[in-house]
């Protein structure tokens, strides 16, 4: 069954929405408990590494409940509404956080935490499962993924580009005010832009999805070895990426620092906003003329790693206030990025089929209830090691009681730069390793399978 323009417009609409309530989460969470309520980078790294625990268990719980639901509005709208709803109002909440100190504190941002990563969970599974359920078209499949994961750059970035500055006009100086505000306001688009997505898909006709336990799902994903490498694959590259984003807001406020620092970070985060859509919607599909996804992927971890590369020498030979320099392996690092979200969803779609041909299984729940976690943990990781580096090289955060911006020491800035360059680079180099090593789903590859699938379909 073909997809319509309506159908492709909502699952791109909803993707928009999804990712600014993501983003704003994994980009803003460690800034705002750390450097504006402050708790100790640590323990909010702690927080959410324990957080991505739970949700190991709560997302394959997630895919069967998604696999069993029987409804007049399908398997998927259900949990996609009612996890929209939830979360947002969760968001909210973790962003308004009451005057507590010490304990208390550290209690709240615990429970808050985990409640929205259980939440993201209700909704973010069943869109992610939509894909092979709406469409069998490979070329279909390959599009939506492709819009989708575009249209997840676009509130990404909207996300990146705007939230400080926002924070500034409705918080006037008062950042947790601000921050309280632009969460209420991503609420309302989040909720919007999933039920119109909600509204406007059609689950295929008799359409069916077969069910496992816990066990037998964990047991039929370790038998997917592609899933595995391309899961794994996500992690490392999205490790990487949360690491930079964590840091950067860091190094904008402290390193490269003035009064101008927020318009600066703003900027920068702008340009990268843009080159990471530019990524999905021109650099991808022009090289994909040309090249097969595999080569694309290679040329995608060699751009990040060159961007990464460039941003180092810049920092150790003094350019750190010059903001031009910066943005230019800043835009080799977005753009690249923006390529690997694509790759990442076209290669986990096409590993579905290859499931389903070595195990007589079609196990999408389980596959793309994965996406959502790994993609989960490796900002939990990345935040994590953040929060752990940051104690390390003795970041202070926060601004004196005159509102004046604590200076750090050179030893904790060259520190900072280091994190956030370095770490980065070694975790691409072993995406790549693993990937080229391991995968095995060419185009032609992806071609055979889904042909071998016609062929049993039609016996």
């Amino acid at each position: 069954m073909h997809l319509t323009l309506r159908q492709k417009v909502a699952f791109g609409v909803g993707a928009v929405g999804k990712d600014m309530v993501y983003m704003l989460s994994a980009n803003y969470v460690m800034f705002y408990y750390q450097d504006i309520l402050g708790l100790s980078p640590s323990f909010v790294g702690l927080i959410l590494m324990i957080a991505r625990i739970f949700d190991a268990v709560n997302d394959p719980f997630m895919g069967i409940l998604v696999a069993k639901t029987k409804s007049r509005f399908g398997r998927f709208r259900p949990w996609l509404v009612s996890g929209t709803v939830l979360n947002a109002l969760v968001l909210v909440a973790m962003f308004a956080a009451p005057s507590l100190e010490g304990t208390g504190l550290m209690v709240f941002f615990a429970v808050i935490y985990i409640l929205w990563g259980t939440t993201y969970t209700m909704m973010d599974i069943p869109y992610w499962s939509m894909i092979p359920a709406i469409t069998d078209t490979p070329k279909d499949t390959e599009q939506l993924s492709v819009i989708g994961r575009t249209c997840a750059g676009v509130g990404s970035a909207l996300i990146q580009m705007l939230t400080l500055m926002f924070v500034g006009i409705f918080g006037g100086g008062n950042d947790r005010a601000g921050f309280r505000m632009v969460a209420i306001i991503v609420a309302v688009i989040f909720v919007v832009t999933e039920v119109f997505c909600a509204l406007s898909i059609r689950e295929r006709d008799g359409e069916t999805m077969q069910t496992a336990s816990i066990g037998e799902m964990f047991r039929a994903l370790f038998a997917n070895d592609q899933a595995l490498v391309v899961v794994l694959t996500i992690v490392l590259i999205n490790t990487a990426l949360w690491l930079t984003s964590n840091l950067v807001i860091y190094f904008f406020k402290y390193d490269f620092g003035g009064e101008g620092w927020r318009n600066s970070y703003t900027l920068f985060v702008t340009v990268g906003g843009a080159c990471q859509i530019l990524g999905m919607m021109i650099v991808y599909p022009l090289l994909r003329r040309f090249l097969a996804n595999t080569r694309v992927f290679g040329v995608a971890v060699g751009m990040s790693i060159t961007g990464y590369a460039a941003l180092l020498l810049l920092l150790v030979t003094g350019n750190t206030g010059v903001l031009t320099l910066l943005l230019i392996p800043g835009a080799l690092v977005f753009a690249a990025n923006g390529m690997l979200s694509v790759l990442t969803t076209v290669f986990l779609s096409n590993s579905v089929d290859y499931g389903e041909l070595k195990s007589g299984r079609r196990d999408e729940s389980v596959i793309f209830s994965m996406q959502t976690f790994v993609v989960k943990a490796a900002s939990g990781v990345a935040v994590f090691i953040a929060g752990l580096g940051l104690d390390l090289i003795g970041m202070t955060g926060n601004s004196d009681e005159e509102g004046e911006i604590i200076a750090q020491s050179a030893s904790t800035l060259t520190g900072l730069r280091l994190l956030m360059t370095v770490l980065p680079m070694i975790v691409l180099l072993c995406a790549i390793v693993l990937f080229v090593r391991r995968f095995r789903l060419t185009d032609e590859v992806v071609r055979q399978n889904a042909n071998a699938l016609k062929e049993r379909g039609a016996k």
